[in-house]
């Protein structure tokens, strides 16, 4: 089966629960987990009862996945969580599922949507998890040539007391990327004429260094800087996003994910693995548009995840073989392996 042949290739990357011939998902408890996970699972399930306490919570669990029942059993027999049970007002159903079980969707590069784009290139805001990090010396006089000069001051997206930045992050999140991109360009162009800065119009594309031009007129201006700094740094993000170089291995992933999709039903999984070997290149023989070590696990767990039953056999094996090769070679050849990649090895 298709589950099968994954196994191999996700060993290292999800590897069995301990435990006296392995307990079957439906036997595993908190008890089977190993002492970090099982730190983890207690720390989420007070996360949660404190996030339902507020909300004035009674909650129904139900749950997909091994871990999923672990979480949802721990929250259940968690003596708080019973206490507010008994007293809170509000009902809700909670459903807890296994992100191994949806790999694809965990992997995949979905779209074409902006939002996505930006919390996946740019640097994470230190001690937050889903917002990120925007230079801002466009803004300011300061001048460096030097790229890999740390961020000062970091601007992010989160910006609840603008309400143009708010209906511009929505464009972000809700439209196609193109039409985001002129919303930014649109929302800038507004600001600048209620600012009366000396801004020219200009119709067709959009680009990073159009953008850019507007945002520089706000500069010198600390009136302008501050009544639209919320919306400057949503526009700033979008700029970095786009000439950040992961970008377009972005959209080389999507592309690669779509031919995948239309081709799989034809060919069989041998014929898609040839297809990838000649692509897994070692250091010295990459350029900065060829997939990485990293990137080629994403592929394959992406490949693996969506291609359905896998008939198993010796050309399978054989190619499986090949490609295994192939990436150990590359990852041997890694000058400065990632910590993902020496978690991995």
């Amino acid at each position: 089966s298709a589950e099968l042949c994954l196994l191999p290739a996700l060993a290292a990357l999800l590897p069995p629960l301990p435990g006296p011939g392995g307990p079957g998902p439906a036997e595993v408890g908190l008890g089977a987990l190993p002492g970090e996970l099982r730190a983890a699972v207690r720390a989420l399930v007070g996360d949660l009862d404190s996030l339902f306490t507020a909300l004035g919570l009674r909650e129904e669990s139900f749950a997909v996945g091994a871990l999923s029942r672990v979480v949802a059993a721990e929250l259940a027999s968690y003596a708080p969580a019973r206490n507010r049970r008994r007293t809170a007002t509000n009902k809700a159903s909670v459903i807890f599922v296994d992100r191994t079980l949806d790999l694809a969707g965990a992997v995949g590069h979905h779209g074409d949507n902006l939002a996505e784009k930006i919390l996946s290139v740019l640097p994470k805001l230190p001690g937050h998890k889903t917002d990120v990090m925007v230079n801002m010396v466009e803004l300011t006089a300061l001048k460096t040539t030097d790229e890999t000069c740390s961020i000062t001051a970091p601007g992010c997206l989160a910006q609840p007391n603008d309400p143009a930045a708010k209906a511009l992050w929505e464009s972000f999140m809700n439209l196609k990327q193109k039409e985001a991109v002129m919303e930014a360009r649109r929302h800038l162009v507004e600001a600048a004429s209620r600012e009366n800065l000396p801004i020219k119009m200009s119709m067709g594309r959009v680009t990073p260094e159009q953008l850019s031009s507007y945002i520089q007129l706000f500069r010198n201006n600390l009136k302008a800087l501050e009544n639209h700094c919320g919306l400057l740094q949503l526009v700033l993000a979008t700029v970095q996003t786009l000439k950040h170089p992961q970008t377009s291995k972005w959209d080389n992933f999507l592309a690669f994910e779509r031919l995948l999709l239309q081709t799989i039903g034809e060919s069989e999984m041998p014929s898609v693995l040839k297809q990838l070997l000649p692509m897994i290149k070692s250091y010295s023989e990459r350029t900065k548009d060829d997939y990485s070590c990293e990137d080629f696990f994403v592929l394959l767990i992406y490949i693996y995840s969506v291609v359905g039953e896998i008939k198993c056999g010796k050309e399978l094996d054989t190619a499986e073989e090949e490609v295994k090769k192939a990436l150990v070679k590359a990852i041997c050849d890694e000058p400065e392996p990632s910590p993902l990649l020496q978690k991995i090895t």
